[in-house]
């Protein structure tokens, strides 16, 4: 998805850059799921949440900063993510996982408005691959 105005993602703050993230990567997860076959919808709701739940996006990121997955630029982006104050209360979580997972998409907001696509597919599909390996512990 292209559009004639490229925004400048290093100027977006990181609340925003996490609003981008969260709906690139949930579409790249239901995607996903859909070439899975899976396509009733109350199933295909709980898998998409094993993938999109904050729970889930830190247990990634964390993954991630410790296998050294993520360039200078990219660790940056998830440190100002996961600073960042919200002014919500996370609903089924504690608040450490969700600065994390705010942190997951901030990182995938940023990738995303770079226009680095090969990058971003990189990452979601260790995402996945991250979540799948969990899923059958």
């Amino acid at each position: 998805m292209q559009y004639e105005k490229k925004v400048d993602e290093k100027m977006v703050n990181s609340l925003a850059l996490a609003y981008m993230g969260d709906a690139i990567y949930e579409t790249y997860i239901r995607h996903h799921l859909l070439k899975k076959g899976a396509v009733k919808p109350n199933l295909l709701h709980k898998e998409a949440t094993s993938f999109v739940s904050a729970k889930a996006q830190s247990k990634i990121i964390h993954f991630f900063i410790e296998n050294n997955q993520l360039t200078e630029e990219e660790r940056a982006v998830v440190r100002r993510g996961r600073n960042a104050k919200s002014g919500s209360v996370p609903k089924n979580t504690d608040v450490q996982t969700y600065r994390y997972g705010t942190a997951f998409e901030a990182l995938m907001g940023y990738v995303y408005l770079s226009g680095n696509n090969e990058r971003l597919e990189v990452l979601i599909d260790q995402s996945i691959q991250f979540i799948e390996e969990e899923k059958r512990r």
